[in-house]
């Protein structure tokens, strides 16, 4: 198993502190925020700089997290959603990460469920395209909160892109709280699709409750209704030993000191996975 620092977990730093962190609470790589990165990079940081960082605290880039709304397809979102699927690669060539993670938010939501599969086959295959002249994997998350947000879905849509670099991240909250997978599906999945995990809590929507990630996954693992060990077994169960993620998604926990932050994470990671 090798161990990344979320840098969700501690979204109140920047790119350099964060790899300090990762090395300090004892992870192998950080999975890092395209947001972050690109600040360091747009004010005075450098990638020579960077990796000088990543040597120095030997931790590794293990995904850029993420290519945002890759459903958008409309008269110059597309091509802008592409532009940044370039750039981010580009990113991650230099950095040697090997996995970048995409996502549909709910800018497909009010189509048919035949019209959002046909928009992100295209857009998918796109960016894989991009992606392989890079050297450059794609880890799709499937959303809680949006009409894209099981398994299945997902599994079918890497079928109908037919590209060697496209796979899943099996994240517990989303898949918990999007009501339509069990670990049961995860356990019987093809191992070669999982490119990495998110271990984390939360709880879904109450009735006439609004989501809002800030809220619903605002919990440590252990806090929240999520059945984390299930989840672990179905992952174990088909032999995955790549990167583990703890994402702490939680405002209540965000104000903790950082290094408390990256030490609760990688010891509940520690604890739960053991």
């Amino acid at each position: 198993m090798k161990k990344a620092l979320h840098g969700v977990s501690v979204w109140y730093s920047n790119a350099a502190t964060q790899l300090r962190i990762a090395r300090d609470c004892g992870f192998d790589a950080l999975e890092i925020l395209p947001e972050h990165l690109f600040r360091y990079l747009d004010n005075g940081g450098t990638f020579d700089k960077f990796i000088q960082l990543m040597d120095e605290y030997n931790i590794e880039i293990s995904c850029i997290n993420a290519l945002k709304r890759i459903g958008r397809y409309k008269n110059g979102e597309r091509d802008q959603m592409l532009r940044e699927a370039e750039r981010i690669c580009q990113a991650a060539k230099r950095l040697k990460c090997p996995v970048v993670q995409i996502m549909a938010l709910n800018e497909l939501d009010d189509l048919t469920e035949g019209e959002r599969t046909s928009i992100l086959v295209r857009n998918i295959r796109d960016i894989a395209d991009i992606g392989k002249k890079y050297g450059v994997k794609f880890q799709i998350e499937v959303v809680a909160f949006t009409k894209f947000n099981s398994l299945s879905q997902g599994l079918e849509i890497i079928r109908r892109v037919d590209r060697d670099n496209v796979g899943l991240v099996i994240d517990f909250w989303h898949l918990h709280s999007g009501g339509a997978t069990t670990p049961d599906e995860v356990a019987n999945m093809d191992v070669n699709l999982i490119y990495g995990v998110h271990f984390c809590d939360g709880r879904v929507v109450k009735q006439n409750e609004k989501w809002d990630e800030w809220v619903q996954r605002d919990y440590q693992p252990g806090e929240g209704e999520v059945d984390v060990p299930a989840w672990i077994k179905a992952v174990k169960a088909t032999g995955y030993d790549g990167v583990w993620s703890p994402e702490q998604l939680s405002p209540t926990h965000w104000e903790d000191d950082l290094w408390k932050i990256g030490k609760d994470n990688y010891n509940s990671l520690v604890k739960y996975c053991a």
